[in-house]
């Protein structure tokens, strides 16, 4: 989403819009420290139901091993097909725990195992990263997440050896998004594992696209509360710190996600089918499931 001057500038409108936070942040919860997400690129022709019938193992796997950690499921809407699982802990040390727990649980991880097997047929390629939380680069608070329908996220890679300017940039927009509009808040993360650093993506929950023209429409403001001389200096700073980046939509797929029970609760009409992936009869069971 470039649509500004200057390649930092799709971050801008990204930051734009209200309401941002984290794929396992809820009503007065920050986003997670630490956010493992696992990316998989989907054949042509295998998505929508063909896809969400694979990926149903995972979630009866886990809702009959009954599994504390939840993860969030989404499909792209922009750029190659891909779907994102999200899955947020408090630290590095609980998401070691939560994948010790799943291999020692045997049920569950030949559950696991059978449903990797099938979804893999569907499947171009997989892969997984872990990203840390940015308090500094962040202005996040805890919404209401169930109810929104869509993640725009926005990736930028970094040139290494250029995080101080980087960190310009973050420091530049920040008070200018705050002044412009009072009620902006999102979530940075950096790139930790399994992704070229440095890197760092922005994330935005949204209700619908309306949120989108929405922060179209916050351009001038934040143009006027940068000032001509801002402008002109993030444009400078953005060419030395950023390779490139690239922002894409992504629609919540319930049927895909193993969330929690107070989601199902505060939106029972979107998330009930997920809810009704759990096991349910015999023949059910025989088709076992789980994302890791």
């Amino acid at each position: 989403m470039k649509r500004f001057t200057g390649i930092f500038l799709g971050l801008c409108l990204v930051l734009a819009c209200a309401d941002i936070v984290a794929a396992q942040g809820s009503q007065g919860t920050p986003p997670p420290k630490v956010l493992a997400i696992t990316r998989e690129y989907v054949k042509p022709g295998r998505t929508g139901a063909t896809h969400e019938k694979t990926e149903s193992l995972f979630v009866q796997a886990m809702s009959h091993a009954k599994w504390p950690t939840h993860y969030l499921a989404m499909e792209s809407l922009s750029g190659k097909s891909r779907a994102l699982f999200f899955t947020g802990y408090d630290s590095f040390e609980a998401w070691e725990k939560d994948v010790a727990g799943q291999q020692k649980n045997e049920t569950l991880s030949a559950a696991l195992t059978h449903a990797n097997l099938v979804d893999g047929e569907l499947l171009e390629s997989l892969d997984q990263s872990v990203w840390a939380y940015s308090p500094e680069g962040s202005n996040a608070g805890g919404i209401d997440i169930p109810h929104m329908r869509y993640f725009e996220i926005e990736r930028f890679q970094l040139r290494s050896g250029h995080e101080k300017e980087w960190n310009d940039i973050v420091k530049l927009v920040i008070p200018a998004l705050e002044k412009a509009n009072p009620d902006t808040h999102w979530a940075m993360y950096y790139a930790v594992y399994g992704i070229p650093t440095p890197t760092a993506i922005v994330i935005t929950p949204m209700r619908s696209a309306a949120e989108i023209d929405r922060s179209m429409a916050t351009q001038p403001k934040f143009a006027a509360a940068m000032g001509e001389d801002g402008m002109k200096k993030l444009s400078e700073l953005s060419a030395i710190a950023i390779e490139s980046s690239e922002t894409n939509v992504f629609s919540f797929n319930p049927r895909m996600s193993y969330v929690e029970e107070s989601w199902v609760k505060a939106d029972p009409d979107f998330w009930k089918l997920k809810a009704a992936a759990a096991p349910a009869s015999k023949k059910a069971e025989e088709k076992p499931s789980a994302k890791p």
